[in-house]
């Protein structure tokens, strides 16, 4: 089963998208083997930028007056972009998250090896895919496209962390936070909400071995799930996954790393909906993918109803980039370029969130 439909991927991603990918165990982190080959892993969808909205033509010439209210307004949006254009001061990297077919410790480790390599820092989000059940136990239905359990996803994770610790320089301070990711594609499981408390339950079993194993000075625990509107029109199996983590008091975030789909005005679900997954519920926040200028419009006009409807920010964690060498997709700095520049503009001056200086750039593991 694939993780994504064509349609869902052009709803969500533009035309470019010329092509949909193929479909997609607990214990101490001490007692962590190498087993087996990596197996084959499939290329996931690409994003790409959404296609320019051409201007009107064949209009009637605007009168003078009207005229000059469109160039002050447009010197005024380009005075607010010039202010809020972020110019970091020190060079940042974007972490590397990945689509998993597998969760062999022996790839989970190496990848986690290569992350403290690069000099990784920051959240880093390991999408094992949509929630799933094998008559047994809760899991998810991996990119590879078989069943992956719980515990065995949580031994994974596990693994990642212990290659990315012994593969640190001595005496570096690197971190990072290691997100367990899913999507609310379809969920095929007897409850949703009971797959958002087994969910949680994994990140903090995760989150006491690290501890156990005086890995959590440079790895700590936390959840993602990939939310798309297109994907749960009705709202209510990712409603029920969120409440199902919140019920459990985790304690530790639920990142958000979908799209919004058409923004809330045109789009899927309302704002009351969207922002209840990006700051609403009290553990949710928001590591938008900024594929593109409009899904960055979208994500500021959210964050703006967010400010002056529920008097709270959409609590943005960072940014989300799906580039390769083969799509050419925008730059993880440049993503946050947009999304910061869009909520000045929007703003009028003043942002009505802030977005840390903080990237991921998610791809397939090879």
């Amino acid at each position: 089963m694939s993780i994504e439909t064509c349609r869902n991927l052009l709803f969500k991603r533009g035309p470019a998208v010329l092509a949909c990918a193929a479909s997609f165990a607990f214990g101490s982190l001490a007692t962590v083997i190498l087993t087996g080959a990596p197996e084959p892993v499939p290329t996931p969808p690409s994003g790409a930028g959404a296609r320019p909205v051409s201007l009107l033509t064949g209009l009637a010439p605007l009168p003078r007056a009207a005229e000059k209210v469109v160039k002050d307004a447009r010197l005024q949006e380009r005075a607010v972009r010039r202010k809020h254009d972020p110019k970091p001061t020190t060079a940042s990297k974007a972490t590397i998250s990945l689509y998993e077919s597998s969760t062999s410790p022996g790839v989970l480790r190496r990848q986690g090896c290569n992350a403290a390599q690069r000099g990784a820092t920051g959240v880093v989000i390991l999408d094992f895919g949509k929630p799933s059940y094998d008559g047994r136990t809760y899991g998810t239905i991996l990119f590879s496209g078989a069943f992956a359990g719980n515990r065995d996803i949580t031994h994974a994770m596990g693994a990642y962390a212990t290659g990315y610790v012994r593969c640190l320089p001595k005496g570096s301070r690197d971190r990072i936070e290691l997100a367990r990711g899913t999507s609310n594609y379809h969920p095929s499981v007897p409850s949703v909400y009971q797959a958002g408390r087994r969910w949680a339950s994994e990140v903090m079993n995760l989150q006491r071995s690290l501890r156990a194993a005086n890995f959590a000075a440079h790895v700590t625990a936390a959840a993602a799930d990939d939310v798309e509107p297109a994907w749960d029109p009705s709202f209510w199996r990712t409603r029920d996954f969120y409440r199902g983590y919140a019920d459990s008091r985790v304690g530790y975030a639920l990142y958000n790393y979908g799209s919004l789909d058409g923004g809330i005005v045109s789009g899927v679900w309302n704002a009351h909906q969207a922002f209840y997954v990006t700051g609403g519920m009290r553990y949710a926040r928001a590591i938008p993918e900024i594929y593109n200028q409009t899904m960055a419009q979208e994500w500021a006009a959210l964050a703006q109803v967010a400010k002056k409807r529920y008097h709270r920010p959409v609590k943005f964690a960072g940014v989300m980039t799906e580039r390769t060498s083969a799509n050419h997709g925008v730059k993880p700095t440049d993503a946050h370029r947009m999304l910061v520049r869009q909520l000045a503009v929007q703003g009028h001056g003043t942002a009505p969130a802030s977005v840390p200086a903080a990237y991921t750039n998610i791809m397939s593991f090879g």
